[in-house]
């Protein structure tokens, strides 16, 4: 795809339509929060403040926020600050994301394939 140019809804790669799905380069530059309450900024979550708030204590909030993110990231430093690369891979085979966004983060990072596949 060259610059300046929208992806075809139909690409495997994308997130959502007309948005290519965001991977970072190396799992390891993952540090996000792995305990606490976090609440997740308007544009990934469009409710109320109290409703964007997830407990990383509890098990389907910590999946959601994944889920959230690997969807809705824009920049790379959404991605380093939202997700911890240890916690992704373990929650990476029960993950339900866009076919678009599982293929990418697979291509980039085959463990996380391997991972899903050993589930």
């Amino acid at each position: 795809m060259t610059a300046g140019t929208t992806p075809s809804p139909h690409s495997p790669l994308v997130s959502r339509p007309g948005r290519l799905a965001l991977v970072i380069g190396d799992l390891c530059e993952l540090h996000g929060p792995v305990t606490g309450v976090v609440e997740l900024p308007h544009r990934m979550v469009w409710l109320p403040a109290p409703d964007r708030r997830f407990d990383l204590g509890d098990p389907y909030d910590l999946t959601r926020v994944y889920e959230i993110v690997l969807r809705e990231a824009v920049r790379f430093d959404e991605l380093r600050t939202w997700l911890d690369g240890a916690t992704l891979a373990l929650l990476w085979p029960h993950l339900l994301l866009p076919r678009g966004v599982r293929l990418a983060w697979e291509q980039r990072h085959p463990r996380l394939a391997v991972l899903r596949a050993a589930a």
